[in-house]
């Protein structure tokens, strides 16, 4: 696991921008795993700056998100879809129909999960797989006690997990209590994983993740198995003060 420390979150976000810009101009069709909540919006924000600028090409990138809340369309204003859309694809020039989101309402659950797998294996896996870390150690939904051989799936969501989203809701009882989320074994499936870290309340889980022991009651474990992560953190992160940067 290649270690980054950077100062601030808005290094953070620099740094995790530079890189996925350097895998598209390496690939310019390139199949970039993305990650929904607070951590990647910075991220988000210097892509479209830098798509701006004429410093990245979207055009023939695709898209795999890593998950999707159960029981909200497509259209709902708290979906991952209109989140990406409001955050990302809106403000780049990327064509929707390369965009790819779990679908929240189908017809049949367990349907989707197998569709959704089928299509990561049909245009991916991803070249470069972004992530962020739960205080849990949840990666995507993926929760403690999670089967590391696991493929897309239904989950039910921790009240831990509920709570840290309900910031994006009007009532905390409007948030979902199920998601359909990429399984352990689908993101390791990626090329490579760049995991970001921002802020004191995810420094016991860098330093568990750090510690190097993998353990089904932390997911985030899992991706000491792989052969090509790049973590990317902040120093409140990374649990210690003064400046460093260790990229």
């Amino acid at each position: 696991m290649e270690v980054i420390i950077v100062n601030d979150y808005e290094q953070l976000s620099q740094r995790a921008c530079d890189i996925i810009v350097e895998q598209v101009h390496m690939n310019p069709e390139s199949v970039l795993g993305l990650a929904t909540g607070g951590t990647p919006l910075g991220t988000y924000r210097e892509l479209v700056q830098a798509n701006g600028n004429g410093k990245i090409d979207f055009t023939h990138v695709s898209t795999l998100n890593l998950d999707e809340y159960i029981g909200l369309d497509s259209s709902h204003p708290q979906s991952y879809r209109q989140f990406m859309k409001r955050e990302l694809f809106d403000a780049i020039n990327i064509s929707e129909t390369r965009t790819h989101i779990p679908d929240g309402r189908p017809d049949d659950l367990e349907e989707e999960c197998r569709r959704y797998e089928a299509l990561i294996e049909a245009i991916g896996p991803p070249d470069l797989q972004l992530l962020g870390i739960g205080e849990n150690g949840h990666i995507g939904f993926n929760e403690p006690g999670s089967d590391m051989d696991g493929e897309t799936h239904i989950v039910e969501l921790t009240e831990s997990t509920r709570a840290a989203n309900a910031r994006f809701f009007d009532k905390d009882e409007d948030v979902p209590a199920h998601a359909i989320t990429m399984g352990i074994r689908s993101i390791l499936k990626s090329k490579r994983i760049l995991l970001l870290a921002s802020g004191e309340r995810k420094a016991r889980a860098i330093k568990r993740l750090l510690q190097g022991e993998k353990d089904v009651n932390f997911p985030a474990s899992a991706l000491l198995a792989h052969p090509h992560v790049t973590l990317v953190m902040d120093q409140a992160a990374y649990g210690m003060k003064g400046e460093t940067d260790a990229g």
